[in-house]
């Protein structure tokens, strides 16, 4: 028989204030009722969590599931109050998993929710076969992949074909496909990230942004909130504080803007004494 976690709903919001402030006041409520939909959801017009604790079995682990409900549902809030206390109707955006992600680190920090994925001796294994086997494997044939690719591109060029063609009808895969799996060769990309990293990061132009991304999926974080932080510039070179090199950098950019206008310039009016 399900029984209620002895948590209530005011430990519960003391609970999720220790882990971060919020900057509009929020409710937390408990429906007293189970569901076999959902256990909680967050109401933006009225900043309630609304946890239905006839969820969850009384003792340490119903409290951590009930803690995780409440902070997925806090989440949401701290995601509205982002937003101007409003949230649009697809809630569960890449943003809404990054400011999640960032909670449960908070909280596990703080020894507020406990991470159970190390609990399970069994789990632990099929978890380091998953990353050595599976995500490592497939990661290094991604690269590898693009080191041959690239080798073909250069054989096309010297028997004068064209290496879209090449992709598109001999190997029958899609382009971007191809050029993905280049660019992790030439960018030397980890392959224990996995395939589906490399690709991401194989997307991301800047520099800056691309290694830090690399650095920060390495250290653990979810690929969500790495998405969230490139986004948002997270991983960028800071700016220059010296002022000197930062007006002889902008001097350049505008000097090559004049001359951008100034060639376009000369053809509009060639074009005008054609007319």
């Amino acid at each position: 028989m399900v029984t209620i976690c002895y948590m209530n709903q005011n430990t519960v919001k003391d609970t999720l204030l220790a882990i971060e402030d919020a900057p509009l006041d929020f409710s937390v409520i408990f429906s007293g009722k189970q569901s076999r939909k959902v256990n909680g959801l967050y109401k933006p017009e009225s900043r309630e969590i609304i946890i239905h604790n006839r969820n969850f079995l009384d003792g340490a682990n119903g409290e951590n599931q009930l803690l995780y409900t409440a902070i997925h549902e806090y989440a949401h809030h701290l995601h509205a109050c982002s937003r101007g206390g409003t949230l649009s109707s697809r809630a569960h955006t890449a943003e809404f998993w990054a400011i999640l992600h960032g909670l449960l680190e908070k909280a596990e920090d703080k020894k507020i929710y406990r991470s159970v994925f190390d609990a399970s001796p069994e789990l632990k294994k099929l978890t380091a076969l998953i990353r050595e086997k599976y995500l490592a494997e497939n990661g290094g044939l991604v690269k590898e992949l693009g080191k041959h690719l690239l080798r073909a591109y250069e054989l096309c060029g010297e028997i004068g074909g064209r290496f879209e063609d090449y992709v598109d009808r001999v190997l029958c895969i899609p382009k971007t496909a191809a050029q993905m799996a280049m660019k992790t060769y030439q960018y030397d990309l980890n392959p224990v990230l996995g395939a589906d990293n490399m690709r991401y990061l194989a997307g991301i132009r800047s520099e800056d942004d691309r290694a830090g991304a690399e650095k920060a999926l390495l250290a653990g974080k979810s690929p969500d909130s790495v998405k969230t932080a490139v986004r948002r510039g997270g991983f960028s070179a800071p700016a220059e504080d010296d002022p000197k090199l930062r007006l002889e950098k902008e001097k350049l950019r505008l000097e090559k803007t004049i001359g951008t206008l100034s060639k376009r310039l000369k053809e509009v009016e060639e074009e005008l004494n054609r007319i």
